[in-house]
């Protein structure tokens, strides 16, 4: 690679963005370092300056591109997301990352891993994970004051910058977010939210049914209310006709009297006629 020259007629510095290394050396190792770059940055999706990042490079120190660590997953607080081809600490207002992860494989020897451990505590890092999910080994460490220390007691630790819990089963190891929720790979995931739709959908069928039935209940009540009013009706109806029939009678009644009442009269008068009193006769 040919350095360009700088104003100063020094050459530029070039910071590669890859080191040339895979980024895991089997699939395990590579669905864990997936698994718990992809959950941290759900669980930092809404807040703006969080970064996170899976195997970037990390360059800590200005002008030394020799200087460089690749964390299989990392953390940095006070810096705002976006892509980045490698992490130039010095153009980040000199944030390290604070907390980095590392998922061991048959390849990682123990003389690699002491010099990224020593790295990490050189560079400032605050926590620093490694698991190995071969042996279900996870060890933890936290800096107190100026140096990184084993986590004694590290199943059930509750991470202080992150707020997640690892809890180790004689299987694996679990994540745990800070509302409970499980770290799950993207394959879980996905099968999660597909049950979620499902689940949704059910509700959604339910609460239409539940719809259906109350919209059936009240057309019902209607119905029987319509009843209730047409029986209304014919009761007022028949009540009106017996009180109609009421009135007819009392009129045939008075008609009846005031035919007798005349017929007496004129019996009355033609007995009067022929010189008969009427009253002796009544």
């Amino acid at each position: 690679m040919v350095k360009e020259l700088t104003t100063d007629n020094k050459p530029e510095i070039i910071y590669p963005d890859s080191d040339g290394k895979p980024m895991s050396d089997n699939t395990k190792q590579f669905r864990w370092i997936v698994t718990i770059k992809e959950n941290l940055e759900m669980l930092f999706a809404k807040i703006p300056d969080v970064f996170v990042a899976g195997d970037l490079l990390w360059y800590p120190v200005e002008g030394n591109n020799k200087t460089r660590i690749a964390p299989d997953a990392m953390v940095v607080f006070g810096r705002p997301k976006g892509d980045r081809g490698s992490y130039k600490q010095w153009e980040e207002e000199n944030i390290a990352p604070q907390v980095v992860f590392e998922i061991l494989s048959p390849g990682n020897t123990p003389k690699e891993m002491r010099k990224k451990l020593q790295s990490y505590d050189d560079y400032g890092v605050e926590e620093y994970y490694v698991y190995d999910p071969d042996r279900i080994n996870f060890t933890g460490y936290i800096r107190v004051g100026e140096t990184l220390r084993t986590i004694e007691e590290v199943d059930g630790w509750v991470s202080p910058r992150l707020g997640i819990r690892f809890q180790i089963t004689p299987e694996t190891l679990e994540i745990y977010r800070p509302d409970g929720r499980k770290f799950l790979t993207p394959v879980e995931l996905d099968q999660a939210r597909e049950e979620e739709r499902q689940r949704a959908e059910q509700e959604r069928q339910r609460a239409e049914q539940a719809e259906q039935r109350t919209e059936q209940e009240r057309q019902r009540a209607e119905q029987a209310e319509q009843r209730t009013e047409q029986e209304r009706q014919r009761a007022e109806q028949a009540e009106q006709r017996a009180e109609q029939e009421r009135q007819r009678a009392e009129q045939a009644e008075q008609q009846l009297a005031q035919q007798e009442r005349q017929l007496a009269d004129r019996l009355a008068e033609l007995l009067r006629e022929r010189g008969i009193d009427p009253n002796e006769i009544l």
